[in-house]
């Protein structure tokens, strides 16, 4: 994915007003960065995406009808999807495993301060994932002991080249383009078409995504 040279654009998702107009006046303010739109619930998300044309999604988890895994879902499965990150004040092992498989880039708690939120904006809208450390080590032990995750993940890792599964394992063990061209040998441009021939042939919606396989797959 190229990198964002205009200013990032993002819809701000959540049912609480003062919480959008906190999000709204510290987004706006940080350099990069356009808030475009606004939505209070999961059901008005596909027309505000349609209205705005974001590169990124702030998602509450909770709203009263349609809730955030569910609107995430919805979204990445449309032609040429915002990327999405969940913002929430409830981080259980089960929140974060839907929302990633649902196809968010990251997950963030509303007490992240203001400034690493606006730098997960800015990340996520470059191609890079977010999820901290802690979070990362709790979702993989838990992807870990679910039961046939192993073998799908295994027969899936099948379609691949050699070197395609090499990335998958970089991936799944957090190295970023750089990293991964440095450690395979290759250049950024390969590290790039191997991650989007990945995706496409696995039917995967970004990165986050090919990290779990590397991990269902104990590869990682």
């Amino acid at each position: 994915m190229a990198v964002v040279t205009r200013p990032v654009r993002v819809l701000v998702v959540d049912d609480d007003a003062l919480v959008r107009a906190g999000l709204t006046m510290m987004l706006d303010g940080a350099p990069g960065i356009a808030v475009v739109g606004e939505a209070a619930d999961g059901d008005q998300v596909p027309a505000a995406a349609d209205a705005h044309g974001p590169d990124v999604v702030l998602m509450d988890l909770r709203m009263p009808r349609v809730d955030g895994i569910t609107a995430t879902r919805r979204l990445r499965a449309r032609p040429r999807p915002p990327e999405v990150i969940v913002l929430t004040t409830f981080d259980t092992d089960e929140n974060i495993l839907h929302a990633l498989r649902a196809g968010a880039s990251g997950f963030l708690l509303k007490d992240t301060p203001p400034a690493r939120i606006a730098e997960a904006v800015r990340q996520v809208a470059a191609g890079e994932p977010i999820l901290s450390p802690v979070i990362t080590r709790r979702l993989m032990d838990r992807v870990a002991v679910q039961a046939g995750a192993y073998a799908r993940a295994r027969a899936a890792l099948e379609a691949l080249s050699p070197r395609e599964r090499d990335v998958v394992v970089a991936v799944g063990r957090g190295g970023n383009n750089a990293e991964i061209a440095a450690a395979l040998d290759m250049t950024l441009a390969t590290v790039k078409t191997h991650v989007s021939h990945i995706l496409s042939k696995l039917n995967l919606g970004n990165r986050t995504q090919i990290a779990l396989l590397a991990h269902d797959a104990g590869l990682a």
